[in-house]
């Protein structure tokens, strides 16, 4: 069988070092050859390598060409992977925002002391830091070449092979360490994957082949393909030149008997500075003892800014000043927030930074004082202030935050990660699971809320001009009831734990919801028939239609419950795409159209007697925080790194 598709990449700043892996990691558990299209530039989906030098960004449209027996289920597989926007990132979705995100200073950020006169990088992880140095310069690898005698090709060609597992197993030893995140153990199977990478490898043992000795086919290979790279219009398929290079020198090491510098012995508080340091160093090293990162080279896009935002490390890349004065320096001084950078800063200087940094600590301190407090304002009011979740692995996270319950969760990931739709005991199971983790906090799921954008195996999406406002959500749902039926029965058996709430996507008339409360009242109907025990449910409405704002008072009569999700109500207000880049001044949640939209849904809540929530990123804001609360609303749901600082925020008002 033969199939082809095209697709628009919906992959969150495109198919990176991370997302890449991911993708041929999904791509090799087919059988079927499996081929990726650019313009005219066709590549195997099975390489990483490949797949990376292809450039694909954000909003491309590809060609996917798969040929054999599983190739339909390779391809709703593949082109729903490259049409969810947090597609091979959201392992680490727990935190919050991307660690491949550009950092973005906090409300509290104050500006670099005013003592501060050094030269400047670039901010690649916010906070401040002031230590001793630890200098991290490695030796140059030098590498003639060496041509080795046909008799013994073959025997040169094992010793790589067997260099390579070597490095790899030393590099997968490190998984294991204490303190890595989701994000690191990403980068760990990216690096691994490179090192496997068939492009790579097969460059490599065609030197050797045509008479290279291994270490010089190593590191000609690694740096001709880091090259390839770096000619790369895309900053972050640039970057990953510097993770070719620190495979390549690792392996040639390796076949050389030597050990490069490590980051093993660095003592706690002391400020790395380098020309560079590679993911492979930073996957090794003992990330509770740094006290911040200084190179000379690397962008936010770098992997070890990535690791470094993922861990809080104050970090400053790309310095702009003298290298032979920065190997030279005892003591630094960085804030990773603005770029500054001093060396052997005055004692008026390091005051300075010494000060700013025990803000900073006091800072967070108390801010992780507001986790676990139920959050009131001063005339008494409670707001509860819950959490956003896309999965079970999220949950702690959530809880360690100290979100009072869950205010949505995305039940469209549990159907995307499936090459299969799953079935009512699986969808009973999971549902369970959440509710018992948070009892006897209310969690509220969201029924299946996918379109023609987020395509599900098994479901069959028709072609559509705008699928943002085609046949999704409720709308797909009441059509296919022998999908919608399978999920609202296994909610109403997760309900007997007591703290099930159920909301509705995507309402534009009430004839909607008065259909899926008749369903549930069916799907009553048919367990308590088949004995099977359930829970009753409060059933609510995504508020986030422009339709469902203007009808709220209608639908308030129905609804046992608003939650305004205030992503999608924005763009369908302000008629502008939310993934528009160019469209950024006109999504606005500030915005008084949107802000009167979200009042006149809040004002029929009230009359109606029902509570009101949100739902959406605007929840999170602490400017708009005061706005929502004075309007009526009772309940704000974000993601967990954002819960303290708007308890904070309540508790002010």
């Amino acid at each position: 069988m033969q199939v082809e598709r095209t697709v628009c990449v919906r992959v969150r700043d495109g198919l990176h070092a991370r997302p890449a892996t991911q993708f041929v990691k999904l791509a090799k558990s087919f059988q079927s050859d499996i081929e990726l299209v650019r313009g005219e530039q066709g590549v195997s989906a099975k390489s990483s390598v490949k797949l990376m030098l292809l450039g694909v960004k954000e909003n491309d449209e590809l060609i996917i060409r798969a040929s054999g027996e599983d190739a339909a289920v390779a391809m709703d597989a593949l082109a729903r992977f490259l049409e969810t926007p947090d597609a091979g990132l959201d392992v680490g979705g727990a935190s919050g925002a991307s660690a491949a995100e550009k950092p973005q200073p906090s409300p509290q950020q104050a500006t670099a002391p005013a003592a501060s006169e050094g030269a400047k990088g670039i901010p690649a992880g916010e906070g401040t830091a002031l230590g001793p140095v630890y200098p991290f310069f490695h030796e140059d690898l030098v590498a003639d070449r060496r041509q080795i005698p046909v008799e013994r090709i073959e025997e040169e060609v094992l010793r790589y092979e067997a260099a390579v597992a070597q490095t790899v197993a030393a590099l997968l030893e490190g998984r294991d360490r204490a303190g890595l995140k989701p994000d690191d153990l990403q980068i760990i199977d990216a690096l691994v994957d490179v090192a496997h990478d068939a492009e790579l490898v097969e460059q490599i043992k065609n030197r050797i082949r045509n008479g290279d000795d291994a270490v010089h086919a190593t590191v000609s290979a690694g740096e001709e393909l880091a090259r390839s790279f770096e000619a790369m219009s895309d900053a972050y398929i640039r970057a990953r030149a510097e993770d070719i290079r620190g495979v390549a020198r690792n392996i040639a090491l390796t076949l050389l008997g030597r050990k490069d510098a490590t980051l093993a012995d660095v003592p706690d508080g002391a400020i790395i500075v380098a020309e560079e340091i590679s993911a492979w160093d930073f996957a090794k090293a003992p990330i509770s003892r740094i006290g911040g990162i200084l190179c000379t080279t690397g962008s936010t896009t770098s992997h070890v800014a990535i690791m470094a935002r993922t861990h809080g490390l104050p970090a400053v890349l790309g310095y702009g000043g003298s290298l032979e004065a920065l190997r030279a320096a005892k003591t630094v001084a960085i804030n990773g927030s603005t770029g500054e950078v001093v060396l052997d800063p005055s004692e008026d200087v390091a005051a300075a930074y010494r000060e700013r940094i025990r803000k900073e600590a006091e800072a967070r301190e108390q801010l992780a004082a507001f986790a676990h407090v139920e959050p009131r304002t001063r005339d008494g009011k409670l707001i509860e202030v819950a959490a956003n979740l896309g999965s079970l692995s999220e949950v702690d996270a959530a809880l360690k935050a100290g979100a009072m319950g869950v205010g949505l969760f995305r039940t469209e990931l549990l159907f995307m990660e499936r090459k299969v739709l799953p079935t009512e005991d699986e969808q009973t199971a999971i549902y369970t699971e959440l509710a018992r983790a948070f009892a006897p906090r209310p969690v509220i799921v969201r029924t299946l809320d996918v379109g023609g954008d987020k395509p599900v195996a098994g479901i069959e999406f028709p072609e559509e001009e705008n699928p943002f406002l085609g046949w999704r959500g409720v709308r797909m749902c009441l059509d296919q009831p022998e999908i919608f039926r399978p999920q609202l029965k296994a909610l109403l058996r997760a309900a007997v734990v007591g703290n099930i709430k159920v909301m509705v996507p995507m309402i534009a008339d009430i004839s909607e919801l008065k259909a899926v409360k008749a369903l549930v009242e069916e799907c009553r109907t048919e367990l308590r028939s088949q004995n099977v025990p359930f829970g009753e449910i409060e059933l609510g409405i995504m508020m986030e239609t422009p339709a469902a704002a203007l009808t709220a008072n209608e639908l308030a009569t129905e609804a046992d419950f608003f939650s305004i999700g205030t992503n999608d109500l924005t763009q369908y207000v302000m008629a502008a795409d939310r993934l528009n880049p160019r469209l950024v001044k006109l999504n606005r949640a500030d915005h008084p159209a949107v802000l009167k939209a979200v009042d006149m849904i809040c004002q029929a809540a009230t009359k109606a007697g029902i509570w009101v929530g949100v739902c959406g990123e605007a929840a999170a804001r602490e400017d708009l925080i005061p706005e929502f609360v004075r309007m009526g609303v009772t309940e704000l749901s974000m993601s967990p790194a954002s819960i303290a600082r708007a308890k904070k925020r309540i508790i002010e008002l």
